[in-house]
């Protein structure tokens, strides 16, 4: 009894490791998504050994029947036979095809999706962390080794296996002591494998961080083609590249040689045996053994065919081990934890004015560098508050919060009186409308661009939107209007044009809350004039927050608060602020003190 339990335990000790491992977890996850697909090829793939191990079997009354040829109607059933054998195996094959290759697909399909999910799900920081590189190499290159994988075994481990044991039968049917001795080859080739394996793991991680090198640098190329071209350092970028490709290509050779290694060594085991079952059936017919031709032929047809399996399943360990590093990559994303993390009872955000308050808030994107400590700021309903300051002082930093795009380490942002860390995300999103000095368009049409935060909105908004942007004029004078593409993050539009598209979208948007950031930052003078018009027109009734470097872009602001090393320096109406001298003023009369002196010099010119 206690034996029984001491194994049972043992048992699920071994079945939950198996279940934890990655390749547990690889096989499980997805076969289980896709059964049906594998019970299908699984039942062809039973059909094809059988018909293969009945070709080997044949044999026999094959070579015995031409050696008699009198019995016609066993001549003509042995025909057909053989025909229906080979039918049974075609249509098997088909089914096996076809099965795993839809269920390939579908695992690829449905690992891409999890894991661009899981990146939708992962807050700022973790981009900030992660170069791009490597998350396409984990999305693409991980889906895709999963699925190899997973095909590897089963169609080794499942039809392989089959096709190798109904082979021995067959074997051992004919020739039991045969048979045996030919089994010597399998421990050999285990062995020599072993070794392999161990050098394989390492050349095919260097592989990976070296295709990621290559992503990278295309990247950096495309986005940075202008600055390449500019400080003419296209040379180094060229021997950036033929590095990273000469090292890809180095170790895809090594990694060649070494799955390619197993070949031979079962070449080289099987051939010897096979040489030896030769001469050893020789000696026994010679030697007036109770055998027919026709068991020999069917014994050494068996050992022949049997060796094609027997040499890809003497290479399935070393390719498997190969595939395994882009699935360890895959589920290193997949596991990754969740920076940003929605409270598993989330509030709607409550309705409200739009009243946004920081108590005691503490932020820092490293730990040992602190942005702000202990924070205190209330940004009134409806009314606009301008941020300025030094650039890192923090400025930036309330915007992400306040879009909840990064948690306070201490203290509380709240809107309207809930905990943003209370309130479901969508609710907060829908809010607020935001518009960065940075400005992001996507590959598509000017409308969907205007419309992307809000699918539902009809043309007339759409249009509206632009004109309140002053966008409407140049969109038209676009040879698809609207309908026209943008390019790749609106490369196809001027800086100034981007930037009216991004404030035509806020406007669509129309939150409660609007956040802009350096938003009029890339217009020119006339431009400006217009949106500024059209944010004020947009602000009215609007909790406003508005990061501004160039001051003449919040002059009409309620309050200004000026922003330094994390806290509030001053505080004030434009007004109070010039009037009490500080930091402020300096700042303004920076900008626009030389403006004053130009123009008493102008006019002490015409005088």
């Amino acid at each position: 009894m206690a034996f029984a339990q001491v194994t049972f335990i043992s048992f699920s000790k071994l079945r939950q490791t198996w279940r934890d491992s990655i390749l547990g977890r690889l096989l499980g996850e997805n076969i289980r998504r896709q059964r049906l697909l594998y019970i299908v090829s699984l039942i062809a793939m039973s059909f094809e050994a059988v018909t293969i191990s009945l070709m080997a079997w044949m044999m026999k009354s094959i070579v015995d029947t031409m050696t008699n040829p009198e019995d016609r109607a066993a001549v003509v059933a042995l025909a057909l036979s053989i025909a229906v054998v080979f039918i049974i195996k075609g249509i098997a094959t088909y089914i096996q095809v076809i099965s795993l290759q839809r269920a390939g697909n579908r695992i690829v399909a449905s690992q891409q999706s999890l894991l661009y999910a899981k990146l939708l799900r992962q807050g700022v920081a973790f981009f900030n962390l992660t170069e791009s590189s490597q998350l396409l190499m984990r999305i693409t290159q991980g889906a895709q080794a999963a699925r190899s994988v997973i095909d590897l075994i089963v169609t080794s481990f499942v039809r392989d296996l089959l096709t190798l044991v109904g082979l021995a039968a067959v074997m051992v049917v004919q020739q039991p002591y045969l048979a045996l001795f030919s089994l010597i080859v399998g421990p050999l080739a285990i062995f020599a494998i072993r070794i392999l394996l161990t050098k394989v793991r390492s050349i095919v991680r260097k592989e990976a961080a070296s295709m990621a090198e290559i992503i990278k640098v295309i990247q950096e190329t495309a986005a940075g083609v202008r600055i390449i071209k500019a400080f003419a350092i296209e040379d180094r970028m060229s021997a950036r590249m033929t590095d990273a490709v000469s090292q890809v290509e180095q170790r895809s050779n090594a990694i060649a040689r070494l799955e390619a290694a197993a070949g031979p060594i079962m070449e080289t085991l099987s051939g010897i045996t096979i040489a030896a079952v030769v001469i050893l059936s020789a000696f026994k017919m010679l030697g007036g053994a109770d055998q027919t031709p026709g068991q020999l032929i069917s014994f050494v047809t068996a050992l022949l065919m049997a060796y094609e399996p027997a040499k890809r399943l003497s290479q399935v360990r070393v390719s498997i081990e190969s595939g395994m590093v882009g699935v360890k990559m895959m589920y290193e994303l997949l596991d990754h934890p969740e920076t940003m993390v929605e409270h598993p009872t989330p509030i709607a955000l409550p309705q409200g004015a739009g009243l946004i308050e920081l108590q005691d808030v503490s932020f820092a994107y490293d730990p040992e560098r602190p942005v702000m400590q202990g924070m205190n700021l209330t940004f009134a309903a409806g009314k606009t508050t301008a941020l300025v300051g030094a650039s890192g002082g923090g400025k930036s930093t309330l915007i992400n919060l306040i879009m909840r795009l990064y948690d306070p380490v201490t203290g509380v942002v709240r809107i309207d009186g809930a905990d943003l860390r209370e309130v479901s995300f969508a609710s907060l999103r829908r809010a607020i409308s935001f518009v960065g000095q940075d400005t992001f368009l996507f590959s598509d049409t000017v409308r969907e661009n205007i419309r992307c935060g809000d699918r539902d909105a009809d043309e007339a908004a759409v249009i509206a939107a632009a004109k309140s942007a002053s966008a409407h004029d140049f969109i038209m004078a676009l040879p698809q209007g609207y309908d026209t593409l943008v390019g790749e993050n609106g490369a196809f539009l001027s800086g100034g044009q981007r930037q009216r598209l991004a404030i035509a979208r806020a406007m669509l948007h129309r939150g409660r809350i609007l956040l802009l950031d350096e938003a009029t930052s890339a217009l020119d003078p006339d431009s400006e004039v217009l949106v500024q018009q059209a944010l004020e027109r947009l602000s009215q009734g609007v909790t406003t927050v508005v990061i501004a470097h160039r001051l003449s872009t919040i002059l009409n602001a309620d309050t200004i608060c000026v922003i330094e090393g994390g806290a509030v320096t001053e505080q004030g109406s434009l007004t109070e602020l010039l009037a009490r001298n500080g930091r402020f003023a300096s700042l303004f009369h920076k900008q626009f003190g030389h403006v004053a002196s130009i123009t008493d010099r102008a006019r002490a010119g015409d005088a």
